[in-house]
């Protein structure tokens, strides 16, 4: 079926059309034509009023449930939640149960992705059964299509395992992902450590767990020469480490989520449960210190770290409340919202082109005879995403019925073009 996007503005610093408004023309799979203006007969036809075309967004963490949680989540409803956030590839963490750790549980992700309307890609495990003890078989998970290899929610806590990880993936140029939280210092806390959790008699996690964490895996990386990515900053200081490492020449790269570009630890008041997530919401300078970190670039993607929970793990005491937010869907509302000021180039390549060059995806440059992995967004429009509107199966979202500025409008992946 042969698809036209008429007068739709491309967003690809890597393509010749980059900024200009043109007619782009789809069939099987590929970009037959981007021309002024397309004469030729389509099957479907889309009204490129308003619309930003990108390569695919991409999305380096989020977790699926699947298998063994599939109550929660599962491949489908996961693949779904992310197609209407306007992701085409996504890559989903190896915490669940049976652990993705062995080429086995690898290829049970890809198989029962093939389906699917987007590019479901497994991280494999660091660890065994991400024990942080004794190192996985990267090599044949990466045989058998690893995209990248972390214990995902359970950050590797040996110094020892994480700097022979980093030796490890080095062999076939692959990259680490770390979420810092050293836990020896944030075990027991429930919240950002601050005058907030004082004020609400709530244990804390400092800050100081994470940006020692960056500090001691930037030392490992030093020594190394490996490839290291760090999802989930939430801090000011982490920010600025990893800064400072990147003007090394240090191969390291970073993702922050949009919850914390849009809540703070101050919008714990109430003890909302939603809100409970890992690494914490901080301050509001250190969210400050992300949302520039975005703007000069220091942030090179974005990860909606979308893991959802059943009622039951959220409807408790704060205390008692399991971490996480089912966020995939408004993730790039959210950004866009919090940052309205970013050009069309700069979210093509947040959402899309850093994350195909860090994890070596292939090319999605949006040029005649390319493979067609495209985002259609619109930065006018508003996203105000309710429960019944929603595809993942999980409720614990707290950004339902917020107006947000920015929509996704649709997706064009594996030779399908689907309209939100």
């Amino acid at each position: 079926m042969t698809t036209l996007l008429k007068q739709v503005k491309i967003a690809d610093a890597q393509s010749p059309f980059n900024g200009k408004i043109k007619d782009i023309l789809l069939d099987n799979h590929k970009i037959v034509s981007i021309t002024d203006h397309c004469t030729e007969k389509a099957d479907q036809t889309i009204d490129g009023k308003d619309l930003i075309v990108s390569p695919g967004f991409v999305d380096p963490f989020v977790q699926f449930c699947d298998p063994g949680m599939e109550h929660r989540e599962n491949l489908a409803t996961g693949a779904n939640a992310a197609l209407q956030g306007g992701f085409t590839t996504v890559f989903t963490v190896p915490n669940t149960q049976p652990t993705v750790d062995t080429k086995s549980q690898v290829t049970y992700i890809k198989q029962h992705s093939q389906d699917l309307p987007i590019h479901v890609l497994p991280i494999g495990a660091l660890s065994k059964k991400i024990e942080g003890k004794d190192l996985a078989e990267m090599i044949d998970m990466h045989n058998n299509g690893a995209v990248a290899f972390s214990d995902g929610l359970y950050p590797v806590q040996s110094t020892l395992l994480f700097l022979k990880a980093l030796q490890y993936v080095k062999a076939f140029d692959g990259v680490a992902i770390q979420m810092p939280i050293d836990k020896s210092l944030g075990s027991l806390g429930l919240m950002n450590e601050g005058i907030v959790s004082t004020q609400l008699g709530l244990p804390g996690i400092p800050a100081i767990a994470e940006e020692l964490m960056i500090a001691r895996d930037i030392e490992l990386l030093k020594y190394t020469q490996s490839k290291l990515h760090i999802t989930g900053v939430s801090t000011a200081k982490g920010i600025a480490l990893i800064a400072a490492a990147k003007k090394e020449g240090l191969h390291i790269t970073c993702s922050v989520t949009p919850y914390h570009l849009f809540f703070t630890d101050e919008d714990l008041t109430n003890y909302d449960t939603l809100l409970k997530v890992f690494p914490p919401l901080r301050t509001k300078a250190d969210q400050k210190a992300l949302l520039k970190g975005i703007e000069d670039a220091t942030v090179d993607c974005i990860s909606s770290h979308h893991l959802p929970q059943d009622w039951d793990g959220k409807t408790v005491e704060f205390e008692n409340a399991k971490s996480g937010i089912a966020c995939i869907e408004t993730t790039y509302a959210t950004v866009q919202h919090q940052l309205p000021n970013l050009s069309d180039t700069q979210i093509a390549q947040l959402f899309s082109e850093n994350a195909r060059n860090i994890f070596n995806l292939p090319s999605a440059t949006i040029i005649e005879g390319n493979e067609a992995e495209l985002t259609l967004f619109s930065k006018n429009q508003t996203t105000c995403l309710s429960r019944q509107q929603s595809k993942s199966k999980s409720a614990n979202a707290p950004f339902w019925d917020i107006p947000l500025k920015g929509k996704i409008m649709g997706t064009y992946a594996k030779g399908k073009l689907h309209i939100n």
